[in-house]
């Protein structure tokens, strides 16, 4: 079993619930070490007092804050601890909101959450299955490592998901980063056919067809190098559309798109028969209270994927 990241509570109302955090992905890396080019020399990085130029342990090693004028404010790991004392111990959940109010921009990373012992387990289980029924999150903040996390804690089936999220002022504006955006197409056939073309490209959310190609070639190109092998892959860049050549872009790409998945026109009232026999098992389950929001369905595609 894997061991805890974070332990401390959940708390909500008068109610404490013992839990322990968990990782809940890993991502795709290759390991690679740094030589200087033309030699076998490995290159490492050491903590090394700049002054005598001696390495120093992390131990002893302590934090310093810049308050200019070459001044710094020196703290010690106990005092960050001992301002946040609860924090550090407790995931205080504010308020529940619906999951589907959450814009995904918010979100940072997934952990799980489990109970700390059997003897609570019943509490766990508890809040999970409330979470569940409503459809709701609970928004809680929490320390770990140094640093307040806002977070929401959501039920995935039979665990609890805890998500980090962003503060509202660390997103940044768009128009501030990325300067006058364009507001609307205002071309009313371009945009017709661009939702076409969507429309036309439609389909379910499947985690498991999609794989990271991008790992594989890099695992092949180690391989062949190894074997002393030459490989080569060869693509093209893409070009912007010209506007001028747009209308016709989007005319051939919903017809290639209809034809690579069997949706011709001719299939189009069988497609709206299944939305609307879709849209009344939505409503049913909604009805029942368990209803999943598009990020519980995200997470469990990641769980599938992995």
């Amino acid at each position: 079993m894997a061991r805890a990241i974070w332990s401390g509570y959940i708390n909500f109302g008068l109610v404490s619930v013992p839990v322990g955090l968990y990782s809940a992905t890993q991502e795709h890396e290759i390991d690679f070490h740094q030589f200087q080019k033309g030699t076998s020399d490995r290159i490492r990085y050491k903590r090394v007092n700049e002054r005598t130029g001696r390495e120093v342990p992390y131990d002893k090693i302590v934090k310093g804050h810049d308050v200019g004028g070459g001044e710094y404010v020196i703290v010690e790991p106990d005092e960050l601890d001992d301002i946040a004392p609860g924090k550090s111990r407790s995931l205080e959940i504010d308020t529940f909101v619906d999951l589907d109010e959450i814009d995904p921009m918010h979100f940072q990373k997934s952990y799980y959450l489990g109970p700390s012992d059997a003897e609570n387990a019943s509490s766990y289980a508890l809040l999970r299955d409330a979470l569940a029924k409503t459809n709701r999150a609970g928004i809680a903040r929490f320390v770990m490592r140094g640093k307040e996390y806002l977070a929401t804690i959501r039920a995935d089936g039979s665990v609890l998901v805890l998500e980090t999220m962003f503060f509202a002022d660390e997103i940044r504006d768009p128009d501030e980063e990325l300067g006058k955006l364009p507001r609307k197409s205002g071309a009313g056939k371009q945009l017709s056919m661009a939702v076409d073309l969507i429309e036309a490209m439609s389909g379910e959310w499947k985690p498991a067809s999609y794989e990271d190609t991008y790992t594989e070639r890099v695992k092949e190109l180690v391989k062949s190098k190894h074997q002393g092998k030459e490989i080569v892959y060869s693509e093209e860049e893409p070009q912007a559309t010209n506007p001028t050549d747009l209308v016709a872009a989007l005319r051939a790409s919903v017809e290639e798109a209809r034809k690579s998945r069997g949706t011709r026109k001719k299939t189009g009232p069988a497609k709206k028969t299944a939305a609307k026999k879709t849209a009344a098992k939505k409503t049913a389950a909604k009805k029942a209270g368990v209803k999943k929001a598009g990020v519980k369905k995200a997470a469990k595609g990641r769980k599938k994927a992995a």
